[in-house]
């Protein structure tokens, strides 16, 4: 595949609901032949991944609100401006820590992230009844939950 020029005006990026989350593909990993992704996530609080760990990196960029994060054994609550880095093979979650939804980067290298958000969108439309389903979807996609 060739890589292509992207422009994705306000709006125009494809929107997918994960559990409680909206995630916008600003660059689908189509465009970039896999080597990364960038979506925006509005999270509402107490929304958000509990601790996973996969082989690829990630990152996160706080546009607006308060999101708590765990990365290994630490926890911090972002505010706009932050810059969290996950490695691959770290754990790491997050969670919207402010009263209105928290806006969020994530950027992801290489992608892997999007199939999972598609079939979460797809497969667990019925919160919380169906959220038994998220940790073999993600299993599926090369995402381990921590056990509590």
């Amino acid at each position: 595949m060739e890589k292509e020029a992207v422009v994705v005006k306000q709006g125009e990026a494809e929107a997918l609901s994960v559990m409680g989350v909206e995630v916008r593909f600003l660059c689908d990993p189509t465009r970039t032949d896999k080597a990364w992704s960038l979506m925006e996530a509005v999270v509402p609080k107490d929304a958000g991944p509990p601790p996973h760990e996969h082989a690829w990196d990630e990152a996160y960029y706080v546009i607006d609100g308060e999101v708590r994060f765990t990365i290994g054994e630490r926890s911090v609550t972002a505010k706009p401006g932050d810059f969290i880095y996950a490695p691959g093979g770290t754990l790491h979650g997050f969670q919207g820590a402010s009263k209105r939804p928290a806006r969020i980067l994530v950027f992801d290298s290489p992608a892997h992230t999007d199939a999972f958000f598609r079939e979460v969108a797809r497969e667990v439309k019925e919160l919380p009844r169906e959220l038994a389903k998220v940790p073999a979807i993600a299993e599926r996609h090369n995402i381990h939950f921590a056990h509590s």
